[in-house]
């Protein structure tokens, strides 16, 4: 119950914030760690499908891209890009299954704070994204430190609101053709999945939001 009530109280603080002025300048941060969430997700995707992970980039602007190699096939490159819209969320529902009680917040503050280190080491490459990754890592580890634990269970929480509505303040570019990924416009993962399987990509778009939505509800109901 005290999980739950967390969860609600950081699923308003975000919605707030999205709505008062400045609000989703403060939200900064979180919103490029939507963005490394889903650019991981494009990488985890593609070595679960027998594909090679090469490298994620990170940009300024909020947009990112994950490097993949290999032939994987046609379900599998429409899995790879799926796997990117539902990445911020399976990242959120995971940080509220495994911070549950409070009393281990500050153990898993520390672990993610350890993973983002491991990634920036493996896949990132952009001076921007390394900066800020390792950025998030020492303030994880930070709080990680300096928290208590009910404190640390409030910052986790927070970022896993951030994350699981992340497709939902997205929502728009499930619905689209393009994205702009550091001014130079590529079709969307929408696209991509309508290419490899046909059928529309706003189907897809509308597919991969459904699917997004049926996750969170069900970790949340496991909090």
């Amino acid at each position: 119950m005290q999980s739950r009530s967390l969860l609600i109280l950081s699923t308003l603080a975000v919605v707030v914030l999205w709505q008062v002025p400045y609000g989703r300048q403060l939200l900064y941060p979180l919103t490029l760690l939507a963005t490394y969430a889903h650019e991981m997700g494009h990488g985890i995707t593609a070595m679960l499908t027998g594909s090679e992970f090469d490298h994620l980039v990170l940009n300024a602007d909020g947009s990112g891209m994950a490097a993949w190699r290999g032939n994987p096939g046609r379900l599998a490159t429409a899995l790879i890009a799926a796997g990117g819209l539902v990445g911020p969320t399976f990242a959120g529902i995971g940080l509220l299954l495994v911070s549950r009680k409070p009393r281990f917040a500050r153990t898993v503050l520390a672990s993610v704070a350890a993973l983002i280190v491991v990634t920036v080491v493996l896949w990132s490459r952009n001076v921007f994204g390394v900066a800020f990754l390792l950025a998030v890592a020492a303030t994880l580890g930070i709080a990680a430190r300096l928290l208590s634990p009910a404190a640390a269970a409030f910052v986790l929480h927070f970022i896993a609101a951030t994350l699981c509505l992340s497709w939902f303040n997205h929502l728009g570019y499930l619905f689209s053709a393009q994205a702009v990924v550091n001014g130079v416009a590529m079709p969307s993962d929408s696209s991509v999945i309508a290419q490899a399987l046909w059928l529309p990509y706003w189907f897809w778009g509308g597919v991969v939001a459904l699917f997004s939505l049926a996750v969170a509800a069900w970790g949340v109901s496991r909090t």
